[in-house]
């Protein structure tokens, strides 16, 4: 979608560690980091790596992925009618230089009745989503407004990531 064709995918496989007292910024942002170093282990000494993480914060709390039917529900049901934010740590290291950034975007639910959201658990998109929803499906039809990046909610700021490449010498 932005022009990179040459790269490959390289999950880390490690634990992720939520460290208790850092902010939603210094968390996404330590994880992201903790991804790209993992994943640099695996690389070449010139290869650039990206790593980012993602994290949906509702009255200051942190709301991962859910492990249950009924934890998406729940967490559904808490997201409806108000307003939460999308935290995406990115880190990219390369050359022995690292860049690690976050970005923030707000998201506006409306309300979503038990209904709705038994039929969109059902369809399964939520399992594998922080908060429990994906803007870029189904769950769309929840969201009445957006301040920030859209690509920042469904878990990579594609704008912010071109600004960080140009300090590698890579434009897009």
């Amino acid at each position: 979608m932005i022009g990179l064709n040459d790269f490959k995918v390289i999950p880390d496989t490690s634990e992720e560690e939520m460290t208790p007292g850092l902010s939603p910024e210094q968390t996404v942002c330590k994880i992201a980091l903790n991804k790209a170093v993992n994943v640099s282990l695996l690389c070449g000494a010139h290869d650039i790596i990206i790593a980012a993480d993602t994290l949906v914060y509702l009255d200051g709390f942190a709301i991962a992925k859910p492990e249950s039917r009924e934890e998406a529900a729940d967490m559904l049901r808490r997201l409806s009618g108000r307003r939460h934010s999308v935290y995406t740590g990115v880190a990219i290291l390369g050359g022995g230089v690292q860049s690690v950034v976050a970005e923030k975007t707000d998201v506006w639910f409306r309300d979503i009745s038990d209904e709705e959201i038994r039929e969109y658990v059902n369809t399964g998109e939520p399992m594998d989503k922080a908060g429990a929803y994906a803007a870029q499906g189904r769950g769309a039809l929840f969201i009445e407004r957006i301040d920030g990046e859209f690509f920042n909610v469904m878990g990579f700021p594609l704008c912010r990531l071109s600004i960080m490449l140009r300090e590698f010498g890579i434009t897009l």
